[in-house]
């Protein structure tokens, strides 16, 4: 706690740590408003890791199409 007591004192430390805040909330955001993906559908860690990385999937495949057709 001292050492980030310390980094947050500085002007590099605290930039640093304040990109923390916009990095990877809006993904998490999208993912459940506009792909409505608000809870898994399988069981266990193996299944719900697949369904997790099929989730991301379509998430990339969407904005690369975006990316591309504009």
């Amino acid at each position: 706690m001292d050492r980030m007591k310390a980094r947050l004192k500085t002007a590099g430390g605290r930039a640093e740590y304040g990109k923390r805040k916009g990095v990877v909330e809006p993904v998490f955001g999208i993912i459940k408003e506009v792909l409505n993906f608000r809870r898994f559908l399988l069981r266990g860690l193996k299944k719900a890791k697949g369904e997790w990385t099929l989730v991301c999937m379509a998430y990339n495949v969407k904005r690369m199409h975006i990316i591309r057709t504009s």
